[in-house]
């Protein structure tokens, strides 16, 4: 599996999952995890963790709605109870709403039993952080975050499973994260991309195809954005309606793109108050070097984002990308009864059988350790 990122989308499901089956979820989630760890290792449950399809395969497996947007939620919460970072090696930091804010400490916490060094801290601290940022901002999906798990091994590795939700359509929204497939964090850091609905007005910044807008969002910046004021008028007297998110159709039997005007013209949401206009300001003051630093400045949000990139458009016709970038499977079945409530006596026999074999294999494990220990022994006599 070598998915740097992907997306999932979800239908928004409220209440919880009653106690009965959230304490098995957490056996079992804890039970195949260390069988993954067993075989293969923490870095390939990262692997694992970080593909769309194989966590709703998990959170299907572990008795969760297979399309609801719980699979998310639930089955990061029942993983963090489920390990132990100093028994795993692994550490699960932030969670669902103000847990997630929560994340730089939960990072700091895992220095002493990972002994990881103050530099490697302030770097996991620094992945979290962008990769809501980005996910937040520059993927203009119409998405706001409220879940956000840092998954992250002792030897520094990490992955990332957020959620934003659709207040408009009651949906919500899956982003999965890789540390060790991503080259260039601000450039096309997903594949497999998977959702049922492709928005045709989504702002994407990190599309090999908005390259040149973001350098000039930079290079605006630097130039001091003084020169951009004349871009930021009320709203009756703007020069940017969303002329520009009206889709270019183009067809295939004649030699020429048609342009579909909408009936109403609001304008975009671009227009930046004297106060948002410092922001710019400030940023022009510590000269951004490329796109990364430009985005993670205080203040650079969403509206600031889209406006640098739609004069970068109008002024210089470098165009960003409007494209979105944006399976599955039922063991013990789903705590709604779909397709079929959950049997609570299976449940309990795969939870004892998964440890069983998990606790012979460890034995014979350590049978064949102590065999070469007795072995290693007779030779030195």
């Amino acid at each position: 599996m070598h998915a740097k990122r992907g997306v999932a989308n979800l239908p928004l499901h409220g209440g919880h999952a009653p106690r009965w089956l959230f304490d098995r979820m957490v056996k079992l989630a804890g039970g195949i995890t260390d069988v993954i760890l067993y075989e293969y290792g923490a870095d390939e449950f990262l692997r694992r963790i970080s593909d769309p399809h194989w966590f709703q395969a998990f959170s299907c497996v572990i008795g969760f709605d297979w399309h609801s947007s719980g699979t998310t939620t639930t089955t990061c919460g029942a993983l963090k109870l489920a390990l132990d970072p100093q028994e795993h090696g692994i550490m699960i930091a932030g969670g669902k709403g103000k847990n997630s804010r929560k994340t730089p400490l939960d990072i700091e916490t895992a220095a002493d039993f990972f002994s990881l060094s103050s530099k490697k801290i302030d770097e996991l601290k620094y992945s979290s952080r962008i990769s809501a940022k980005i996910d937040n901002s520059c993927i203009q999906d119409g998405y706001d975050l409220y879940h956000h798990s840092f998954f992250f091994t002792e030897g520094g590795n990490w992955a990332v499973v957020q959620q934003g939700l659709n207040n408009k359509n009651n949906y919500a929204r899956r982003y999965h994260w890789l540390s060790e497939s991503i080259d260039n964090v601000v450039e096309e850091p997903h594949n497999a991309i998977c959702c049922d609905e492709s928005k045709s007005d989504t702002l994407n910044m990190t599309s090999d195809q908005s390259g040149d807008a973001r350098d000039i969002s930079v290079d605006l910046i630097c130039d001091n954005p003084d020169h951009l004021r004349p871009y930021f008028r009320k709203k009756s007297q703007t020069l940017l309606t969303d002329f520009f998110d009206a889709p270019v159709h183009s067809d295939n039997s004649k030699n020429y793109k048609e342009m579909k005007m909408p009936r109403h013209h609001p304008v975009l949401d671009m227009d930046i108050s004297d106060r948002e206009f410092e922001v710019l300001k400030k940023a022009y003051e510590l000269q951004p070097q490329n796109y990364e630093e430009l985005i993670t400045l205080e203040g650079i949000g969403p509206k600031k984002i889209r406006a640098l990139a739609l004069i970068s458009d109008l002024v210089y016709g470098t165009e960003p990308s409007w494209r979105d970038p944006v399976k599955y499977s039922f063991t013990h079945g789903g705590k709604d009864g779909f397709p079929y409530p959950v049997d609570r006596e299976v449940y309990d026999h795969s939870i004892f059988t998964l440890k069983d074999a998990l606790d012979e294999a460890k034995l014979d494990k350590k049978d064949k350790y102590n065999a070469i220990k007795r072995l290693e022994s007779f030779i030195k006599c």
